[in-house]
């Protein structure tokens, strides 16, 4: 980073993506996630649309989960659950009531930790389902907004039965002043949060007996 760049600036860039890419960091096996780098190929899309095309801070990354498909849908869709299986999500709320659909949104928090430039503050996420497959797919929107910081997400899940359980694929982009200030530290961050995010996932659904209940 350049020397004249204002100490809010310097904060802004380590805080929020260190934030985001902290989403679901709790202990796994290593390399229970498999390129750490970005998957070749197309993106991934749900219902024909994808993350942002012009976006310069992306990653995409899949993962095998040895469980039902039902019990992987449900994890991911009760966001109200999610502080109890990734435990840097403080809270979690839906904005809406009934089955999770196309037009839900919810309200998630996650604390952002002190930092050479900054003390530790907090950042609020708003995302909305933009659009939904049962069992299939997801695709979510929204800011992550902090003290004088903001960042516009897009993420897409996808879901796919194999051999051995099944394929989830996550693919998030995102697009800001403080994040795009140093593109390749904001994307190494995000790939950690979205590695982290699926071996969580993973850990959560191979510990729930396959015969409970959903």
């Amino acid at each position: 980073m350049s020397g004249t760049r204002s100490t809010g600036s310097r904060a802004a860039l380590f805080a929020v993506p260190l934030a985001l890419g902290l989403l679901g960091a709790a202990a796994a096996p290593a390399g229970a996630v498999g390129s750490r780098t970005s998957l070749p190929g197309q993106s991934l899309t749900c219902r024909g649309k994808g993350v942002d095309p012009d976006a310069r801070v992306r990653h995409r990354t899949e993962i095998v989960i040895n469980a039902p498909l039902r019990t992987i849908w449900k994890l991911q869709t009760d966001v109200e659950r999610w502080p109890s299986w990734q435990p840097p999500v403080e809270t979690a709320e839906r904005l809406d009531h009934g089955p999770f659909r196309k037009g839900s949104a919810f309200r998630w928090t996650t604390p952002i930790p002190p930092n050479p430039s900054t003390p530790a503050t907090g950042l609020e996420i708003t995302s909305t389902v933009r659009q939904l497959e049962h069992n299939a797919c997801i695709r979510w929107t929204g800011p992550a907004i902090g003290e004088g910081l903001r960042i516009d997400g897009v993420h897409v899940w996808s879901f796919t039965k194999v051999k051995g359980g099944v394929r989830v694929r996550t693919e998030e982009t995102h697009t800001g002043a403080q994040v795009e200030a140093d593109v390749p530290t904001a994307t190494e961050i995000l790939r950690d949060g979205l590695e982290a995010w699926l071996r969580n996932l993973k850990s959560a659904a191979e510990a729930r007996p396959h015969n409970q209940p959903h």
